[in-house]
């Protein structure tokens, strides 16, 4: 059996190793030797899983030349890894990662954190509220009610259950865009939409746009289906997309797929305006590119003075260029995999058809509880719930930050669920490494971005709030500091904490 699944080449490393190793020392940090300093970037490449375990790494002399440094210290950075369980060798077969026995497996997206876990650990991984009760079990009991005729049936819906699809082709309608039940597919959360759209559009080699930054995990969905990630930077702040930058990759890269978050965009909290979805959809036209426009934030905007924008299918009225995905995880419950897409109608059938060979459809009693709350107004009640859960989350966290950690930067977002820092000069990788020991867990910047971009920087999700909050920035502050001083935070035990 082979050691190694996979390979890193010597030019994939350099570049992820130099996005770290670029960014502005901490006050009072100390340098460590070459060779130390390259065995912590390949080992937080491992932790972060942006390198995977059983990857076979480059030769000592390529790697060296790669990274302008001697020999010696590429092979004495092995040696470091080798002797803490990060590398294992054999003659002959090279040498490949690996994790110390009784490490868990670095993850590769955002999965949250394990019950067992939540005494001791506040979770800021990943970006999801509790249940809006007493709506989920109100909308549970519904679904049980209407679900004795479907019992009857073989239960597979590729399309979805034809009510569900109809309200949500209603609700469409009413925002302005008119829509068929034709024109819905519903999926397992939005995850199951955009690869479902990913495979029918996007094969293996084909280029995908991206905003940069974007969704971890939807940036790691594409990399496994062998997408090619064409990175395309946000605009200043909280100001949406930088249309010009749009116009010329989608000119010179022609990509098949252009994905897009215009509202309260994930991590950045950005909200488009209706002159640039209006462009970008043109550009995206011009070019033959699909516009793919997920839609999971757009009804969690939490300020009152929100103005919110058409949707960015209102600029495509003859549906050839926008497929639109939505879905209830971020604004009810994340437990709740519905998700759907909004397209032309030949687009739904040709998903429909490959869904054959995908998961069949999605589970009935879920698609009645999200109907049932749809037709008896129960959503707009439970996501005005959320909005209200979300504010106090997002108010308390960033009075909680600008307290205890005053030299990190962000700008407070009107809507969505992430607040997009900058990290005082500090590596987002060590941070949350050392976060984790001090017992916050924190996703780092490079994890929204494409080849180890936006190291300076971490996503705070507004799921904790009060007392909880402010205990998470003490523990981020902890955790600054022991990386500012140069340290691991080894020696610290995150203290027990009860929300």
């Amino acid at each position: 059996m082979a050691q190694w699944t996979s390979a890193v080449g010597a030019a994939q490393l350099a570049r992820l190793l130099t996005s770290q190793q670029d960014r502005p020392a901490g006050p009072g940090t100390r340098r460590p030797p070459a060779y130390r300093a390259l065995a912590d970037g390949i080992r937080l490449l491992v932790l972060e899983g942006r390198v995977p375990v059983a990857a076979r790494l480059p030769a000592e002399r390529e790697l060296a030349l790669s990274l302008s440094v001697s020999r010696t210290t590429v092979a004495a950075a092995y040696e470091a890894l080798r002797a803490e369980g990060f590398l294992e060798s054999r003659r002959g077969a090279g040498s490949w990662t690996a994790v110390p026995a009784g490490n868990p497996l670095p993850a590769r997206g955002l999965e949250p954190l394990p019950p067992e876990a939540l005494g001791s650990m506040i979770d800021l991984g990943c970006a999801a509220l509790p249940a809006p009760e007493p709506w989920l079990t109100r909308a549970v009991q519904g679904a049980l009610e209407e679900l004795p005729p479907y019992a009857h049936t073989h239960g597979d819906y590729p399309a979805g259950l034809p009510a569900l699809r109809a309200m949500i082709a209603e609700r469409y309608t009413a925002r302005g865009i008119p829509t068929m039940p034709e024109q819905i597919m519903v999926t397992t959360g939005a995850m199951g939409a955009i690869d479902a759209i990913c495979h029918l559009f996007g094969g293996r080699g084909e280029r995908i746009a991206v905003e940069s930054p974007s969704y971890a995990n939807i940036l790691q969905l594409m990399r496994e289906a062998g997408a090619r990630l064409v990175p395309v930077a946000m605009a200043e702040g909280l100001t949406g997309w930088d249309i010009d930058r749009w116009r010329q990759v989608l000119r010179d890269a022609a990509p098949r797929i252009a994905y897009v978050v215009a509202d309260f965009h994930n991590p950045t909290g950005a909200l488009a305006g209706e002159d640039q979805r209006r462009q970008l959809v043109e550009a995206a036209r011009s070019a033959g590119t699909v516009l793919v426009a997920d839609e999971t934030m757009t009804e969690l905007w939490l300020d009152e003075d929100v103005s919110m924008p058409k949707p960015v299918c209102a600029f495509d009225p003859a549906g050839s260029t926008v497929v639109t995905v939505g879905s209830a995880s971020k604004a009810f419950w994340a437990g709740m995999r519905i998700g759907w897409v909004r397209g032309a109608p030949d687009v739904i059938r040709s998903l429909v058809a490959a869904r054959a060979y995908a998961d069949l459809g999605t589970p009935v009693l879920e698609q009645l509880a999200v109907n049932w709350l749809f037709s008896t107004g129960g959503w707009e009640q439970a996501v005005e719930l959320r909005r209200s859960q979300a504010r106090e989350n997002r108010d308390a966290l960033v009075a909680a930050l600008r307290k205890e950690l005053p030299s990190w930067e962000f700008e407070v977002p009107q809507g969505g669920l992430t607040l997009w820092v900058r990290a005082g000069g500090l590596s987002g990788s060590r941070l949350a490494e050392v976060g984790e020991r001090v017992g916050v867990r924190v996703p780092s910047g490079p994890r929204f971005g494409v080849d180890g971009a936006f190291e300076g920087y971490v996503r705070l999700p507004f799921t904790v709030g009060g007392a909880v909050a402010e205990e998470a920035a003490a523990r981020l502050a902890a955790a600054a500091r022991v990386v500012e001083s140069g340290g691991s935070g080894g020696g610290e035990a995150p203290r027990t904490f009860v929300a």
